[in-house]
């Protein structure tokens, strides 16, 4: 039975990864949900109370950061309410009409085209188009990161 468990924590720990990239899918939670499913398979538990509180601190924090990190791209490079809206929008579109592409360049179409909406200029647009971009790619870098340490204490546990 114990392998049954680690087949699916194998699954949910893969999941996480891609969930890194795709923004529909919990990345780092996914990983965290992986180890605890390692943790209370196996006997006697491979980590310690405070590893899994520390990592659970982590992942929340990413979590959470996941949603902002964007949004202070697109401020941070001079966009108003219309560019963090018009990235939303553009992710959500781009998912859905030009995956995985889409996502990527959603977000920064989107931002651009909600700051021209809302009567910036072309130069203000693209700048705050950037900014979300930016803020995608760090996001993304920083879930990975997390997911990537969170899955090496899996595989290392179980190989």
């Amino acid at each position: 039975m114990e392998w049954l468990w680690i087949t699916l924590g194998v699954v949910i720990a893969i999941a996480g990864i891609v969930g890194c990239i795709l923004p529909f899918i919990p990345g780092p939670p996914l990983n965290y949900i992986a180890l605890l499913l390692l943790h209370f398979t196996m006997e006697p538990p491979p980590f310690t109370t405070k590893f899994l509180m520390v990592w659970l601190a982590i992942t929340v924090i990413v979590t959470l950061l996941d949603y902002y990190v964007p949004i202070w791209g697109t401020r941070k490079y001079g966009g108003s309410n219309g560019g963090v809206w018009g990235a939303a929008a553009g992710l959500l579109l781009g998912l859905i009409f030009f995956p995985p592409f889409g996502m990527i360049a959603g977000p920064f179409l989107g931002a651009v085209v909600g700051e021209l909406l809302t009567g910036k200029n072309s130069s203000t647009a693209l700048k705050a188009g950037f900014g979300s971009f930016v803020g995608f790619l760090a996001g993304v870098i920083m879930k990975l990161a997390v997911s990537i340490a969170l899955t090496y204490h899996f595989f290392k546990v179980i190989i």
